[in-house]
C-alpha cells in the first residue's frame, strides 16, 4: 500500500497536502488552510476526485477551506471533535481509530499541547505521518491550550516511532526554528544541520518533510530529555528574538 504525496505552499507559511492512494485513487487533502489552492493543485495533478478532508485540529488555518471543498466535491471530512466548532465535520475521530483512504489505513493518535484535541494521521505501513502543528523540523507547536506536559508526552510518542517515519508538518518555519536551536545546541552537528536549513531556505526550497531519525538527533524540544527542561525551551522559543 503506497501513498503519493504533493506537498505545495499556501497562504504565508503553511502547507498543504494531497495525498493519493495509489491502489485504489483515493484522494485526501489534510487540513484545508486555502480551499481555492487546493482545488487548482488536484486540477494540476489530474487526480480527478477529492474523497477526505482529513483535519488535525481546529484552528481556522487547518479548517477555513472545509465547506468550500466539501461543497465542490462531496467530500466527507473526518477530525477531532473540536473542529465543529468553526467548520463542518461528518465524522468524529479520536485516538485509536483508524481512517481508511483507500487501501491505506491511517491510524489516529491524540497528540494534545497546541490544541487540547489535536490529532495526527500515520499510514504505518508506508513510514508517513502528518503531524499538523505538534512536531516541526527542529521545533515544536506553540501552547495555545495545553501543557507543557500534555505537548512533552505528545512529542515523546512521535519520538518512539521507527526513525525512517517520513513527518509532514503544516508549516514552513524550520529557519526561523534552527536559529533557536543553535541557541541551545552548540554542537558542530548541529551547526552544520542548521547550515543545510539555511542553504535550502534561501534557494526556495521546502524544509518539509523531515524523519522521527533527523529530529530526535537535532530538534531542541526533543533532545530536551524530560518535561520540565522541555517547558524551559519552549518557554524560551517563545520570547526568542534571534
Amino acid at each position: 500500500m503506497t501513498l503519493t504525496i504533493h506537498l505545495f505552499p499556501c497562504l504565508s507559511d503553511n502547507y498543504g497536502f494531497l495525498v493519493r492512494d495509489d491502489a485504489t485513487g483515493m484522494v485526501a487533502t489534510v487540513d484545508t488552510p486555502d480551499a481555492d489552492r487546493i482545488l487548482a493543485e488536484l486540477e494540476i495533478l489530474g487526480w480527478g476526485r477529492l474523497d477526505l478532508i482529513l483535519n488535525t485540529h481546529w484552528h481556522p488555518d487547518h479548517t477555513q477551506g472545509n465547506a468550500v471543498i466539501k461543497a465542490a466535491t462531496g467530500c466527507r471530512i473526518v477530525g477531532p471533535a473540536e473542529v465543529a466548532r468553526v467548520a463542518p465535520l461528518d465524522q468524529v475521530v479520536a485516538d485509536g481509530a483508524v481512517v481508511h483512504l483507500g487501501q491505506t489505513p491511517l491510524a489516529v493518535t491524540a497528540a494534545p499541547g497546541h490544541t487540547l484535541g489535536h490529532i495526527v494521521y500515520r499510514a504505518i505501513e508506508s513510514g508517513q505521518a502528518f503531524v499538523g502543528d505538534v512536531l516541526f523540523p527542529l521545533g515544536c507547536g506553540r501552547l495555545f491550550e495545553g501543557t507543557p506536559d500534555q505537548m512533552w508526552d505528545s512529542l515523546s510518542a512521535i519520538a518512539a516511532w521507527p526513525d525512517q517515519t517520513v513527518i509532514w508538518s503544516a508549516h514552513e518555519y524550520t529557519a526561523a526554528n534552527a536559529r533557536f536551536a543553535l541557541s541551545v545546541d552548540d554542537r558542530p552537528e548541529m551547526a552544520a544541520h542548521a547550515r543545510s536549513i539555511f542553504e535550502a531556505r534561501e534557494r526556495g526550497e521546502a524544509t518539509v518533510p523531515t524523519t522521527v531519525g533527523v529530529e530526535r538527533a537535532f530538534n531542541p524540544f526533543l533532545t530536551a530529555g524530560d518535561a520540565a527542561t522541555f517547558a524551559a525551551r519552549r518557554a524560551a522559543k517563545d520570547g526568542f528574538k534571534g
